[in-house]
């Protein structure tokens, strides 16, 4: 498997963490030199190894925000 290439262009936030130090994060990352996305994923305590993840676009996000708007 090649190598991913990543750069965490900005932390947004945690949403939460585990006993193992694993964070959930919130992040704009670019993939392999690509325009950063948004990222949502678990991440070690180093961000030495990451888990599965959804990776977003600004609309996506957008979209996103107001379908949440929604829940009561």
């Amino acid at each position: 498997m090649a190598d991913i290439k990543y750069e965490i262009k900005e932390h947004i936030g945690v949403l939460s963490e585990n006993k193992k130090g694993w964070r959930k994060e919130v992040n704009l990352i670019s993939w392999n030199d690509a325009a950063p996305k948004y990222d949502i994923r678990d991440w070690a305590p180093e961000h030495e190894k990451m888990g599965k993840g959804v990776t977003l676009t600004e609309e996506e996000v957008k979209n996103l925000r107001d379908v949440l708007g929604k829940i009561s």
